[in-house]
């Protein structure tokens, strides 16, 4: 568990003895000031010396590895929480934003063919309180490098929408007590039709990104499991209600993989989707993950990847490229965990200066 799992009342239990404000001052000073209870000079000395002994203020998240990459402004973490299951959170600075990939599950459940976090298996959901400390510690990290925290995806370990209410919590105390905007937050999902129907119910304005990977059921079916459950009708019809209820421009996620759903008889799939529902695609070449090789999948050439773009824009589909980040430092989600499993050492890069286009691609690390 973590400090960011109590609520606001329990707060007020911890600091029953002090003036009814102290609570909203530690309160504010664990979310808007992203600050350990340690530091809040609002606070009495004395009251922050007992908070420092108290076990439910402790944090809920340990750093085992901090890595960096891209000249520093991709930095990656391996986090133990608790009972020391391991989970990973992605933090990167782009020109005009500053974006925090987070795990929403430690592992997880989907066994996508080609994703590592699937290798693993699921051990656990995260609780509202891990999730949240990772943006906190994201959020500090980028305030000691003079910037400011401003989006959050969740697109690491795990599927969001599998631990819908933790991570719909989580996404509440984001916008309303950290003050990140709803707009800036994003969910990803491979297509777990009842959470994208939560989500269209719910009242927060998040964007929804669908991993889909394949524009027919029979390949979907093989890369995506999970779609033998929702096929591609069943989700379609989901993501169109989404559209109408929220007014929300969907992103649909496409991994590019060598030979498997790069052909222009793929983008031309894709594009019939695309068009349906006015989403915007994100085309992410393959980070080589161990299972994913072990099965002959790699990602697709460069010039692959730009014909299929071309294709789809071809086709009046709005696609972009998603810049590569950290690939030096195992970021595409699950693969620095799955290192540790492997009792390998994780390769460490120290930050050096690198020339980067500009920001033109989605926040989010390479599939």
């Amino acid at each position: 568990m973590s400090r960011y799992d109590l609520s606001r009342s329990e707060i007020a239990e911890l600091l029953a003895d002090e003036p009814r404000y102290r609570a909203d001052q530690l309160w504010d000073g664990l979310y808007r000031g992203l600050a350990e209870p340690g530091e809040l000079r609002v606070l009495p000395r004395a009251l922050r010396e007992r908070l420092l002994g108290e076990s439910a203020l402790a944090p809920g998240l340990r750093i085992v590895h901090e890595l960096a990459a891209d000249g520093g402004t991709t930095r990656k973490w391996l986090l133990a929480l608790g009972d020391g299951t391991a989970i990973e959170a992605v933090l990167m600075h782009h020109p005009r934003r500053s974006t925090v990939c987070v795990s929403s599950q430690a592992g997880c459940a989907m066994a996508c063919t080609f994703c590592a976090t699937g290798d693993a298996g699921f051990a656990r959901h995260l609780s509202t309180g891990e999730i949240v400390e990772q943006v906190v510690l994201a959020g500090r990290a980028a305030r000691a490098a003079g910037r400011r925290l401003d989006h959050v995806v969740f697109m690491g370990m795990g599927e969001p929408l599998a631990n819908y209410d933790h991570v719909w919590r989580a996404i509440e105390r984001i916008v309303d007590d950290i003050g990140i905007a709803a707009r800036h937050v994003t969910v990803s999902t491979v297509g777990v039709v009842p959470g994208i129907r939560k989500l269209t119910e719910a009242k927060r304005q998040v964007n929804l990104a669908v991993s889909l990977h394949a524009a027919n059921d029979a390949l979907r079916d093989s890369l995506v499991p999970l779609n033998r459950r929702y096929p591609l009708d069943e989700l379609v019809r989901a993501c169109r209600d989404y559209v109408e209820a929220t007014h929300r421009r969907i992103s649909l996620e496409w991994a590019l993989i060598c030979d498997v759903n790069d052909s222009d008889d793929d983008a031309d799939e894709l594009s019939g989707i695309a068009l349906a529902l006015r989403a915007h695609v994100n085309l992410i070449p393959l980070n080589p993950t161990p299972g994913g090789m072990a099965r002959g999948l790699a990602g697709s050439p460069r010039t692959r990847v730009l014909s299929f773009q071309h294709r789809l824009d071809a086709n009046g589909v709005n696609a972009t490229v998603r810049r590569t980040r950290g690939r030096t430092i195992d970021a595409a989600c699950g693969q620095l965990a799955a290192l540790r499993r492997e009792a390998r050492p994780p390769s460490v890069v120290s930050p050096a200066p690198t020339t980067r286009p500009p920001d033109q691609t989605a926040p989010a690390p390479s599939a």
